[in-house]
């Protein structure tokens, strides 16, 4: 069976013909983004296997089960980039990984807020240049600190339990609390008392229409002046734009961000040799306290290990008739 990976990179081709060991399937890797013009290339694929900045609109679809795709299965946790209607009425199902490595993800988190705080950019730039000064490296200690988790599924506990390892005061925000991470002394409050009250605001909640732009203007005015915002989940949980003026005012103090909202086409290449083109994107990246990583989060080796082995098991189970980690519209 022809299993067609898009957006394929060298990390995936190593994890998935690994993990392919257990199933002999004939995988075919793809660098090519999926969009309407290239998803004629999976027409001899039973199987389709996209990433997070595919695009599988219904002109996509369509043109997948007009071939001889049979099942979508992603290799990410999230969905919002399929159109979920138009693949139960050409009855192509889809499933996902729903979970791979929370530790990656939630440990790449506090390397931003790390590297933020102790400004380490600029100090190791310093260092390299021979400038051994101190001056403007002032950081603040994690200890004692009040920091707001939107979203409590496993990345999102993860990260809560290593932050109450620093010994800071973790506060949560999500509409299916966890009781476990209550038994640890974490606190359940509403969005508005979080963003106000935090000093680190960490975003990791899934993209829906309730969240989309959940972090906007109005949000960014209401959180503690200065606060550090994350966001390792999805890009437009963020209206973007909006960050700039928070970020000229003083509003906001610090920004970590490994997802972009309009980061498809961009993230995941090379394009040091060509201007960019993002205008906001570049704005966001002149300010010194703006990191900007290019949607690494889940690269890790156990990650990609998990990834690989979920997806070829789905598309195991799918093919013995019984369905696995299957999403469905609503």
């Amino acid at each position: 069976m022809r299993i067609t990976l898009f957006s394929s990179k060298p990390y995936d081709r190593d994890s998935f013909l690994a993990a392919n060991q257990a199933h002999g399937y004939d995988l075919h890797f793809l660098d090519a983004r999926l969009d309407p013009d290239t998803a004629a290339l999976a027409a001899d694929a039973e199987v389709v296997c996209p990433f997070v900045n595919d695009v599988l609109s219904a002109p996509v679809l369509e043109t997948l089960a007009a071939g001889a795709t049979r099942l979508i299965a992603l290799r990410s946790a999230g969905y919002n980039h399929v159109d979920l209607a138009c693949a139960q009425r050409l009855g192509l199902p889809v499933v996902r990984v729903p979970a791979y490595s929370p530790h990656a993800v939630a440990e790449h988190t506090v390397a931003l807020i790390l590297a933020l705080n102790r400004r380490l950019p600029r100090a190791y730039n310093r260092t390299r240049e021979g400038n051994f000064s101190l001056q403007g490296l002032t950081g603040f200690d994690l200890m004692g600190k009040r920091v707001g988790v939107v979203g409590s599924g496993q990345i999102g506990a993860v990260f809560a339990r290593i932050m109450q390892g620093f010994g800071c005061q973790v506060q949560l925000y999500d509409p299916f609390p966890n009781p476990v991470l209550e038994q640890l002394g974490m606190r359940y409050v509403a969005l508005d008392e979080l963003l106000a009250s935090s000093d680190i605001v960490s975003l990791h909640c899934p993209l829906t229409a309730q969240t989309r732009h959940l972090i906007n203007p109005r949000s960014l005015a209401s959180m503690k002046r200065g606060a550090m915002l994350i966001n390792t989940g999805r890009g437009a949980l963020i209206d973007t734009p909006a960050l700039i003026g928070a970020l000229k005012s003083g509003q906001l103090g610090y920004l970590g961000l490994d997802v972009y909202e309009e980061e498809a086409g961009l993230f995941f290449e090379d394009h040091s040799g060509l201007p960019l083109q993002d205008d906001v994107l570049a704005r966001l990246l002149s300010f010194p306290n703006v990191i900007v990583t290019a949607h690494q989060a889940f690269l890790t080796e156990e990650a990609l290990a998990a990834i690989a082995s979920t997806t070829l098991d789905n598309v195991a189970a799918w093919r013995a008739g019984a369905m696995r980690n299957q999403v469905s519209e609503g």
